[in-house]
């Protein structure tokens, strides 16, 4: 019965492996036959930038990244022609219905010929008999590029369909994305469920990485130096496995968050899920000698995730600050709304693998905040943090924010991230790029509803206007039902097969 239930998730997942082969195919065949339309002869001017969807208006881009297409809402107009000018004098003009579709060939040319500059965009919009003419925008192109490569997990937003889910990776240099793993593969127990997450990888390179799986054949699958197994860091002395992970940069070792996560579902109240620990510590696990020791494990606290300095010297992570009193030992489902965490570290000896004491980084609880998911720029001199006023999942909280501070004195000021945050919906998962110039975050400023990733430059604590993960179609980012849930920056692709993940499963 369990080999053919598998055999049923195979054949499901090749069909529709098979069908967006297909999907891939007609747009590459549709790409061929490029549309260089004549702009119009006469036009009625807008008096103001077009309302194109994803907003690329005057955004700073990488000198490498996928073609920037975007289209007019198709409601409103019938047809759409844009008309780009390098620094150079260059022109060339595109469009296709609402659509406008570049050639990743004439893109990558234009941004060559553009890096360190910038290109004109003139947009015209056709409604009816007569064509409108918008203001014009600029692209800059930084001459900075972006790493290759990305990798998230896509999952429905309601989490009712959990168990259908894949991690998958994205070239930002061009359109394609391939699954890193499908959760339907190996998930052969449909009572019990499968679910995968928390990809993370050793200094952004492929070779060491893991992702975790909880249910149905839990544990966490590494692949150390391109070997892949799957783990059991459940302890006697642990309240659970490996969770919230962060790869050493320069040992085979994995700093972990351990997890009694729950889950409440709000029926009212706008932020519509509600993520929490009932318990959380933080332990050290060593690849090489497959032993886990205790990190930190105060039983009246929560800590959840680390992330390591650069350099490998400290283990940041967030702790939760002390509830009244009064509301000490109550069912946590009353008392969520005052759980805040602080941002902590410990120094860290890796030829002992000695942890130093405890120091306060960052108190957001005085400020009546909550701070996770840290993360340290590869030069070591800013720290970026997801922000909101309690909790630890602020993916799912509307006043979640990304925030950025120095770390060069103690009462650093944050920089404005004004451009990079969305007014009023979720911010989270915050990352720096390898070269410390692009920053990625999930937001659900869209619709509230999914998570899509975005990007900004970040130049000497400057930040420009974030810009929406670029699509082949850009009707791609509405129609696609998924969220794209913990993006990660790679310098290069996952080479381990999906079928050799999968492998580790039958042991």
């Amino acid at each position: 019965m369990v080999m053919l239930v598998m055999k049923l998730h195979h054949k499901k997942t090749m069909k529709r492996y098979i069908y967006f082969q297909l999907l891939a195919a007609v747009a590459l065949f549709l790409s061929a036959c490029v549309n260089h339309p004549d702009v119009p002869s006469s036009s009625k001017e807008a008096k103001c930038l077009p309302a194109i969807f994803p907003d690329y208006c005057d955004v700073t881009v990488p000198c490498n990244i996928a073609p920037l297409n975007f289209m007019l809402p198709a409601d409103e107009y019938e047809a759409c022609i844009a008309r780009f000018t390098t620094s150079d004098g260059r022109q060339q003009t595109y469009g296709d219905g609402v659509k406008v579709m570049i050639p990743e060939s004439e893109w990558q040319s234009m941004l060559s010929v553009s890096k360190g500059k910038g290109m004109k965009v003139e947009v015209w919009g056709k409604k009816g008999d007569e064509w409108l003419s918008f203001q014009p925008f600029e692209i800059r192109v930084a001459e900075e590029p972006i790493d290759e490569y990305i990798s998230y997990r896509l999952i429905e937003p309601s989490y009712v369909a959990w168990s259908f889910m894949e991690i998958s990776q994205r070239n930002l240099t061009s359109f394609d994305e391939t699954q890193v793993f499908n959760n339907e593969i190996t998930c052969n127990d449909i009572k019990k469920g499968q679910c995968i997450n928390c990809h993370s990888y050793q200094n952004y390179k492929t070779g060491n990485m893991l992702f975790h799986v909880r249910l149905a054949n839990g544990g966490t699958v590494i692949v150390n130096d391109g070997k892949v197994s799957r783990v059991n860091m459940k302890r006697d002395y642990t309240i659970s496995g490996g969770v919230y992970p962060a790869w050493h940069p320069k040992a085979k070792l994995i700093a972990f968050s351990t997890n009694k996560t729950r889950q409440a579902f709000h029926t009212l109240n706008p932020n519509k899920i509600e993520v929490y620990d009932l318990a959380s510590d933080l332990i050290l696990y060593d690849v090489t000698t497959d032993s886990v020791s205790i990190v930190s494990n105060d039983s009246t606290l929560l800590e959840v995730y680390p992330t390591w300095s650069p350099d490998g010297k400290y283990l940041y992570y967030c702790k939760s600050a002390p509830l009244p009193e009064e509301m000490q030992g109550q069912d946590i489902r009353t008392t969520y709304e005052k759980v805040q965490y602080n941002l902590y570290r410990r120094s860290f000896d890796v030829s002992t693998h000695n942890f130093g004491d405890e120091e306060l980084v960052y108190d957001a609880a005085s400020q009546d905040k909550s701070v996770t998911l840290p993360r340290i720029s590869p030069d070591g001199r800013y720290l970026l943090f997801a922000q909101g006023r309690y909790g630890c999942f602020h993916i799912r909280h509307s006043d979640g924010d990304i925030v950025c501070m120095p770390l060069d004195g103690e009462n650093a000021t944050p920089l404005d991230l004004s451009k990079f945050n969305s007014d009023g919906f979720a911010d989270s998962y915050p990352s720096w790029s390898s070269n410390g110039h692009w920053l990625m975050c999930s937001s659900r400023r869209e619709d509230t509803n999914f998570s899509r990733v975005y990007f900004s430059y970040f130049n000497n604590g400057k930040v420009e206007k974030a810009f929406m993960l670029p699509q082949e179609d850009p009707e791609q980012n509405t129609f696609r039902m998924k969220c794209y849930n913990r993006p990660e920056f790679m310098v290069e692709p996952v080479r381990t097969s999906v079928d050799e993940f999968s492998k580790v499963f039958d042991k």
